[in-house]
């Protein structure tokens, strides 16, 4: 091939991301990010979202009565206003932070890991207690829990540590990593927070076997799993109860058997907004329990559906990560997408009678301030690490546009 033909085809490489000729001639920073942006995952989370608005519309009396001594004081939809303004506060986040490039969004998760542990060392020893824990830390305008914050941002430093797992370091960066989660896992067992040791322990084991962690190594991190929770079982009482409550009927386990009495009332089509009765009697309708009061007014059909889009929003991160070359993006996203729907997988379970219950709220649909705002900013980096230039080719030949090139 003499020069002149390599000429043609790299030109002929370089008009296949012309962006006029695809009608992309806004370069700014909200138009490469509209064009770059996975819209069929945030078209799924926005239905989510409103979904969620609407089961909190539903939860809204039960819990002001609840909360109000037995009379309605505050309001019928006191909550379902405060959900708006949560999501009126949290989605502008959420777009903010996808639209950071790769660099900087792993940047801010360092750095918000760094400041979120910082602050869960704070928890036991300042934060207020609320029903025999502390979870949380005040502030002048309200209340943080920083293990909400901190998922995220650990999925991301995760992925960046693990990134390093190459040759003969590879078994210093997996013990940095297990120390890392091993110092977490023990400041949520003091707050207590059993419920989200689970989830970070094992998000971490997922992004290992991502890593390509030897599957011996994993079947023993799952044996070693296994034992801890007995020894918990024995020695921690917060798991005791739970699991007690669970397996025998002992304890809260009124809690879980009358949201799953709550969630099946409805039958496959439901009572019909407003129409339900069962939620009255749930400790935690809008929250913990929602899932519960869906099905009660809406049925097992708008139960399944929720599942369904969930499972949607995984599978799709994770069939689009397939030809992913970036190692950070690849740890990053399937990290996210398996913390994201573990805690709604883990929020349904405890619904449907399957699993203790954990005081998780259902990602995107329970009410709360902290948890929609956290879930936005994973959700936000999500969206960043899956963003893609639809019209660049991978191709031996670089090709230059808006100041970046189009291999990564």
């Amino acid at each position: 091939m003499n020069a002149t033909s390599i000429t043609q085809t790299i030109k002929a490489k370089a008009a296949l991301v012309d962006p006029e000729r695809y009608g992309r001639s806004d370069r700014s920073a909200i138009g490469r990010w509209f064009w770059e942006v996975d819209k069929v995952l945030l078209l799924m989370v926005a239905v989510l979202i409103g979904m969620g608005l609407i089961a909190v519309a539903a939860a809204s009396p039960a819990v002001a009565q609840r909360y109000s001594g037995g009379s309605v004081r505050v309001g019928d939809l006191y909550y379902f206003y405060r959900q708006i303004g949560w999501i009126a506060l949290s989605l502008p986040v959420m777009i903010l932070v996808s639209m950071m490039p790769r660099e900087r969004a792993r940047r801010l998760s360092l750095i918000g890991a760094a400041v979120f542990i910082g602050m869960m060392v704070l928890v036991p020893i300042i934060g207020p207690s609320h029903n025999g824990a502390k979870r949380w830390l005040e502030f002048g305008f309200g209340q943080v829990q920083p293990s909400e914050f901190l998922k995220p941002f650990f999925v991301v430093g995760m992925a960046w540590l693990l990134s390093f797992a190459d040759g003969q370091n590879k078994w210093l960066v997996y013990g940095l990593s297990a120390a890392v989660t091993g110092t977490i896992a023990l400041l949520l067992m003091l707050q207590p927070d059993f419920g989200s040791t689970i989830i970070f322990v094992s998000v971490w084991v997922a992004m290992l076997a991502i890593a390509g962690l030897d599957l011996k190594i994993l079947g023993g991190l799952g044996v070693a799993g296994v034992i801890g929770v007995i020894l918990a079982y024995f020695f921690y009482p917060v798991a005791t109860v739970r699991i007690d409550g669970f397996l025998f009927g002992e304890g809260d386990n009124f809690q879980v058997e009358n949201a799953m009495r709550t969630l099946t009332a409805g039958g496959l089509f439901g009572m019909g907004p407003g129409g339900g009765t069962r939620k009255f009697g749930l400790p935690e309708p809008h929250t913990d329990y929602i899932f519960s009061v869906i099905g009660e007014e809406f049925g097992l059909i708008a139960c399944i559906a929720i599942a369904c889009l969930y499972l949607a929003i995984v599978a799709r991160v994770l069939i689009k990560l397939l030809d992913e070359e970036q190692p950070v993006a690849l740890l990053a996203a399937a990290g996210l997408a398996v913390e994201f729907g573990l805690q709604a997988l883990i929020n349904m379970l405890v619904n449907v009678h399957l699993a203790p219950s954990k005081g998780m709220t259902l990602p995107f649909i329970s009410y709360g301030g902290s948890s929609m705002l956290a879930l936005s900013i994973g959700m936000g980096l999500l969206l960043a690490f899956t963003r893609r230039n639809p019209y660049l080719t991978r191709s031996p030949y670089v090709v230059k546009w808006g100041g970046e090139t189009g291999r990564e």
